[in-house]
């Protein structure tokens, strides 16, 4: 492990080059005005993916650098390289969409990119003061990007809403620090956890900060009862804005969590992990109940992130190596199947204008029998059905449960993701068996198709090779227990 007390910056190195590429991207955007939107936005896509080449290249044993502050391991490596795949896919298949929408601004993609460097900078964060920076820097992006489209008020009204919830969550996650700095005397996260196993056990301000400082990474996650905002802010967004919050920032707000728990507060998991228990469960029954209700395919996805969150939280709450390489497993299969999700509805527009709700994808096995078999395949996998992707990642997160005694919470997970199954075949239905309606403009973007077929092949072809990533994702886990 490096001294803590340098100041190398090769861990971060793909971190300091996406801010001066931020940077010189913003001055070009200045220069070009909104005409450079879409070489800005393409020239960002290459930027994650030289970040990513700078990732690999990085030693991925345990580096604490800028004193103390930053922290890189394997588990830092693999989530961010994970989040970077988010970022490009993300990316590329908002390009069009925002000609297509005429909000092609070329802060649009300046802004995804400082989004995706505070999700890197939260995933690297080795004390409380990098882990809010990272936050914020990645909050504030987002508030302005889901009111990005200014003359449409539902999405006026989905920033001022995320805002607002927002605000009041860093609110509390700060007041939440500041009771863990004045009863540990320290913000970093090694000299926290040296603190909290000194004594005989927790006091109840620590308790009462860390649940603070829970209660404002739950908001960042959308785990019930912190979810309030994200139906309407799916809902209201842009569409590549809702694809951009369901792919990418849950992958990183779940990292953070899983760091802070596991290392400085590791040793109390009995006093935090009936709070994720909670978490988990109120999330997994609101997510499967109160989507069958929804008529609008974003609205849907919406409680379908609240859901999956909710089984993540399960492996979360495991406390265990096997359960948090179950997590990370499962954000790699969720990140891939939305992806895919939302490439198909952002390819869903008549006359030009983006369609919403589930009855327009009425007969599109009929007009479209590719796109629709495409869209199956991934539901199918969403709810969890053999032999395809996402079956393995809901497996492995009820197998950690039952190792760790958790029988009620994985009973009740494989209950309500039954419930689940409910919404995710009746989008199947509704494009097989339901009389059809007007095809679907046929000029659709190589990117979204590319990127549906990727999460397609993914899906089908996980069974196939899934030794590797499960293995890989629990190496990366067990670098969160190495301390």
């Amino acid at each position: 492990m490096t001294d803590a007390s340098n100041f190398s910056l090769m861990p971060a190195l793909p971190e300091v080059f996406l801010a001066l590429a931020g940077m010189v991207l913003l001055v070009a955007g200045v220069f070009r005005g909104n005409e450079g939107t879409r070489l800005i936005c393409w020239a960002t896509v290459g930027a994650f993916g030289v970040a990513a080449m700078f990732l690999l290249g990085l030693n991925w044993e345990q580096q604490i650098t800028f004193g103390g502050l930053f922290i890189m391991d394997r588990f830092a490596g693999f989530m961010k390289l994970l989040v970077l795949i988010g970022l490009m896919l993300s990316m590329a298949i908002s390009v069009r969409y925002l000609a297509q929408e005429r909000i092609n601004r070329f802060e649009y993609p300046i802004l995804v990119l400082f989004a995706g460097l505070g999700m890197m900078f939260m995933i690297s964060s080795n004390s409380l003061l990098t882990m809010y920076m990272g936050l914020e820097l990645q909050s504030l992006s987002l508030y302005v990007l889901a009111a990005f489209r200014r003359d449409y008020i539902k999405s006026a009204e989905a920033g001022i809403k995320y805002f607002i919830l927002g605000a009041l969550a860093s609110g509390m996650l700060l007041f939440g620090v500041s009771l863990v700095y004045g009863y540990t005397g320290s913000v970093g996260f090694t000299e926290i956890a040296a603190a909290v196993q000194a004594g005989d056990g927790p006091s109840a301000g620590l308790v009462i900060g860390l649940v603070f400082v829970l209660a404002g990474l739950a908001f960042k996650v959308s785990a019930v009862p912190f979810h309030m905002w994200t139906p309407d802010v799916y809902e209201g967004a842009p569409t590549s804005v809702t694809a951009f919050f369901a792919i990418v920032p849950k992958i990183a707000a779940m990292a953070l969590l899983m760091r802070l728990l596991y290392g400085p507060f590791g040793s109390i998991i009995g006093d935090w992990q009936q709070i994720i228990w909670f978490l988990a469960l109120a999330s997994m029954i609101v997510g499967s109940f109160a989507a069958i209700a929804q008529t609008n395919i974003k609205r849907l996805m919406a409680y379908s992130s609240i859901g999956n969150m909710g089984y993540a939280l399960i492996g979360v709450a495991s406390g265990t190596v096997e359960g948090a390489g179950a997590v990370v497993l499962y954000l790699t299969i969720y990140m891939f199947m939305t992806a895919g999700v939302f490439a198909v509805i952002l390819m869903m527009r008549r006359g030009g204008m983006e369609v919403d709700d589930i009855e327009d994808l009425g007969g599109l096995s009929k007009n479209s029998p590719l796109l629709a078999y495409a869209l199956a395949i991934l539901m199918f996998s969403m709810s969890g059905i053999p032999p395809m992707a996402g079956f393995f990642g809901k497996f492995f997160i009820f197998q950690a449960a039952i190792a760790s005694e958790m029988y009620v919470l994985a009973t009740l997970g494989i209950l309500t993701s039954v419930v689940a199954a409910f919404y995710y075949l009746r989008v199947i239905k509704v494009m097989f068996f339901d009389d059809p309606v007007d095809v679907f403009d046929k000029q659709i973007a190589f990117s979204k198709r590319a990127v549906v077929l990727m999460s397609v092949v993914f899906v089908l072809l996980f069974i196939k090779y899934p030794d590797g990533l499960v293995q890989t994702s629990l190496n990366a886990a067990s670098a969160l227990f190495a301390g």
